[in-house]
C-alpha cells in the first residue's frame, strides 16, 4: 500500500493525498512499517560503499574505510535519521497554529514520512562511489521532495492554498536547518570520537 500511496502522489498527488489523509495513518504506523526500513537504506549503501567499493572525492585514489570504523558512523547515522524524521514532524505540528491548521501530530508524521521517502531511497547511490552521480541523484530526490511537500501540505494540513505556500516555505527552511545541524553534529563526531580509519 506505501509504494502505491507513493506513486500516487508522484503523478495524482491531490486525490492520492487526500486518500493517505482517509488512512489515519498513526506515529507509531509510520515508523514500524515505513521509517524504520526507509531509514537504514542511506546508511547501509554508504557502509557497503565505503567499505567493500571505496570513495574517491576528485577521481584519483579511492578509499576504503575499515568494517570498525565504519559500523559505529552507519549505526549513529541511522538513528540521526529516524530522530530527525521525529523532530521535523514535532516542528511541523508546533508550526501548524500559525497557519491555521487543525491537524494532528500523526498526520504531521505521515507528511514527514511520504516527504522525506525520496531523500531515504537516494541513500542508495552511495553504493557508486562517483561523487557527481550522488550529486545528482540528490538533487533530484530533493526536487521530488519539495513537490511531495507543497502538494501534501494543502490537503493533510488542511489549510487554504495561499497559506499552504507559506507553510510549506517554513517547513523546508526548518527541514534545511535540521539538515544543517545533522552535518555540523556528524563534523563534530568526525573530528572526535567517530573519526573514519582508512584501510590499508
Amino acid at each position: 500500500m506505501f509504494i502505491e500511496h507513493m506513486l500516487g502522489v508522484l503523478y495524482h498527488p491531490n486525490d492520492e493525498w487526500k486518500s493517505i489523509r482517509e488512512e489515519h495513518y498513526t506515529t507509531l504506523r509510520c515508523y514500524a512499517s515505513h521509517i524504520v526500513f526507509l531509514a537504514a537504506i542511506p546508511p547501509l549503501a554508504a557502509f557497503i560503499g565505503t567499505t567493500q567499493m571505496g570513495w574517491s572525492i576528485g577521481g584519483g585514489n579511492f578509499f576504503r574505510l575499515t568494517v570498525a570504523s565504519a559500523l559505529p558512523i552507519a549505526i549513529a547515522f541511522y538513528f540521526a535519521l529516524l530522530a530527525g524524521a521525529g523532530i521535523m514532524a514535532w516542528f511541523i505540528h508546533w508550526m501548524k497554529n500559525t497557519y491555521g491548521s487543525e491537524s494532528s501530530f500523526d498526520d504531521c508524521m505521515v507528511l514527514t514520512t511520504f516527504t522525506a521517502t525520496p531523500l531515504f531511497l537516494a541513500g542508495l547511490s552511495a553504493l557508486i562511489p562517483i561523487l557527481w552521480v550522488d550529486v545528482l541523484v540528490g538533487m533530484a530526490a530533493v526536487a521530488v521532495t519539495i513537490r511531495l511537500l507543497y502538494t501534501g501540505v494543502p490537503v493533510l494540513m488542511d489549510v487554504p492554498e495561499g497559506r499552504a505556500l507559506a507553510f510549506s516555505s517554513s517547513i523546508l527552511t526548518v527541514g534545511l536547518v535540521v539538515l544543517v545541524g545533522m552535518l555540523a553534529v556528524t563534523a563534530v563526531l568526525w573530528g572526535t570520537v567517530m573519526g573514519p580509519t582508512v584501510s590499508a
